[in-house]
């Protein structure tokens, strides 16, 4: 039901990450193509990685793409979820579980400290979904981001 992806599975993933973007009202955001999922995933040096879930007929109904962070309070690695999506038709089989499940498994296997992500506000249904696993949010951190002109400027290159 879970395993890595793999380059045959990029146009599944870019067609999820779409319907992600739609329930999560930001479609209009998505830029990524199939090209640079294949350079992030497969490309010389990979900077993401990704699991997918599979349906009895083996074909794609969920994804998980992930990178390693840092913390240097524990010197060790951890896992960043960047993103988790199962489609809709296919919710409630177990594939989202089993996707955090692997996630967390590699990194017991590996020795990082830390599984971690971002939920939007109003998502009830995933943030039940994670107190159910035994998640916690961190309420005493503001995510901030620089992006497009804001991102330029802070650069110094405008």
């Amino acid at each position: 039901m879970i395993r890595p992806a793999t380059p045959a599975d990029i146009p599944a993933i870019h067609a999820l990450i779409r319907e992600l973007a739609d329930y999560e009202k930001a479609l209009h955001e998505v830029r990524t193509t199939e090209e640079q999922l294949q350079e992030a995933l497969f490309g010389q040096d990979p900077a993401a990685h990704a699991h997918v879930a599979t349906d009895d007929t083996e074909a794609v109904v969920g994804y998980a793409i992930w990178f390693l962070n840092f913390s240097t309070w524990r010197g060790v690695h951890g896992i960043y979820l960047e993103d988790l999506y199962v489609r809709p038709t296919a919710r409630g089989a177990g594939h989202g579980k089993a996707l955090l499940t692997q996630l967390a498994r590699i990194c017991v296997e590996r020795g990082y400290q830390r599984l971690e992500w971002s939920v939007l506000n109003w998502n009830t249904p995933a943030i039940g979904f994670y107190d159910s696993l035994g998640a916690r949010p961190q309420d005493e951190w503001t995510v901030y981001r620089l992006t497009d002109e804001a991102l330029t400027k802070a650069s110094g290159t405008a």
